[in-house]
């Protein structure tokens, strides 16, 4: 049975050899706050091009959180084809989308990953098309000049619709619908952002309501509204229809 809505409570301790049926999709929830060891560790399985893009970051803490992510996603795909994290390869497509590489590339195996502030998120896939958006709920972003900026004008006129203490929730969550969307699409800033509509308000079914110019596009996607922590917003885009969502909390292997 598919899922619709993911509760903060209801995420399982991830397994060590997952085994992924083709008509699911994983996620895995990870706190990026983790022990120094772990860390150093996880450092270790970065590229050389990860190390550089960690670099680029100006404050040490975004760059512990990317480090964090990035690692944790090399150990959660590991998991599924049974090697060492730090073997993985990866190649990014002509709009920035990073997929497997090389030999990995074969075993039809997708993924994305999102990290904000102390949380990560990581979907898995076989043989679809996945993506996957977290926000941290902060109020310099949630703004009507932004929304007017970034959103369509259908979601834009929900937004101004709802009383103002209902704005900011809504805004989060057509801001990581739509970031899930674009993802999972991997067209990056090549797609319009107000191409299409998603569903914002509330007690509105979680969805993508139309795609401009070809209507069609919207039933080929799935969306999903995630609730991994307090204070936190997420969404999830799935190409098809799958037959179920599994929820999972990463945690260090070598600590169990």
């Amino acid at each position: 049975m598919t899922q619709t809505k993911v509760d903060s409570q209801i995420w399982f301790p991830g397994p060590i050899s997952p085994k992924l049926a083709t008509g699911s999709v994983d996620i895995w929830k990870i706190a990026l706050n983790l022990s120094a060891s772990t860390l150093e560790q996880i450092e270790a399985w970065l590229s050389e091009e990860e190390h550089q893009r960690a670099s680029r970051f100006r404050f040490q803490a975004h760059q512990i959180q990317f480090i964090a992510a990035h690692g944790c996603l090399r150990e959660i795909l590991a998991r599924y084809l049974n090697i060492n994290p730090k073997e993985l390869q990866f190649i990014a497509s002509s709009q920035g989308k990073p997929s497997l590489a090389d030999d990995f590339r074969s075993t039809g195996l997708t993924f994305n990953l999102s990290h904000s502030n102390e949380w990560g998120l990581v979907a898995v896939a076989y043989q679809r098309a996945v993506g996957i958006d977290i926000e941290f709920i902060r109020d310099g972003l949630a703004d009507e000049q932004i929304a007017r900026r970034f959103f369509s004008e259908h979601e834009v006129a929900d937004l101004l619709s709802l009383p103002i203490e209902l704005r900011r929730l809504a805004f989060f969550n057509c801001w990581t619908r739509k970031e899930a969307y674009i993802k999972a699409r991997g067209e990056g800033l090549s797609m319009p952002l107000n191409a299409f509509d998603v569903a914002i308000l509330p007690g509105e079914p979680v969805e993508i309501i139309r795609t401009r110019p070809d209507p069609a596009q919207a039933l080929q996607w799935k969306l999903y509204a995630l609730q991994p922590d307090d204070g936190y917003v997420a969404a999830l885009s799935v190409e098809g229809q799958p037959d179920l969502l599994n929820c999972w909390q990463w945690s260090d292997p070598t600590c169990n």
